[in-house]
C-alpha cells in the first residue's frame, strides 16, 4: 500500500490553525474569581503622623499644632529646580530636591508649590535668608 504524502502535505498547507479560546477564557475568569475571594477589601484605620494633618482652607500643614521645637520644615518637590523668595532666587538652598522653609512662613506667608519650583512670599519682619534654608542631606 502507497502513502500519497503530497496530498498529506497539501491538506495540512491548506488548513488554517484553530485556536479554542474557551479554555483561556475559562482559566482568566478562574484566576480573578481566586483573587476577588481572597483579596481583603475592608477599610481599615490608620493612624496618621500628626505631620500629615493639613488644614483644609488653604491646604498648608497646621504647624502650629505639631511644630515642637522645630523651626524649619523640609519642604521636598520632585525635581526642584528653582526656589524665589519674595521675587528674589533663592535657589542655593537646594539640597536633594528639597529646601527647608521656616515654620512662621509656612503659617502666615504664602507658599506656592508648582512642578520644580517653589514661590514663597514671606510675612513682615522675616528675611528672605531666614525664610529658607538648605536642608542637611
Amino acid at each position: 500500500m502507497a502513502i500519497d504524502i503530497g496530498k498529506h502535505k497539501k491538506k495540512v498547507s491548506d488548513s488554517k490553525p484553530n485556536i479554542n479560546l474557551v479554555p483561556f477564557i475559562d482559566i482568566l475568569f478562574t484566576i480573578m474569581i481566586f483573587l476577588v475571594v481572597t483579596s481583603n477589601f475592608s477599610a481599615t484605620d490608620v493612624q496618621t503622623d500628626d505631620s500629615s494633618v493639613v488644614d483644609d482652607a488653604t491646604g498648608k500643614p497646621n504647624v502650629t499644632d505639631v511644630s515642637g521645637d522645630a523651626e524649619y520644615y523640609v519642604m521636598p518637590v520632585a525635581n526642584l529646580h528653582k526656589v524665589t523668595v519674595n521675587g528674589q532666587d533663592r535657589s542655593d538652598a537646594i539640597a536633594g530636591s528639597s529646601v527647608g522653609v521656616q515654620a512662621r512662613v509656612i503659617d502666615e506667608g504664602q507658599v506656592t508649590i508648582k512642578p520644580g519650583e517653589i514661590v514663597i512670599n514671606t510675612p513682615p519682619g522675616i528675611s528672605v535668608d531666614m525664610a529658607v534654608k538648605r536642608p542637611e542631606v
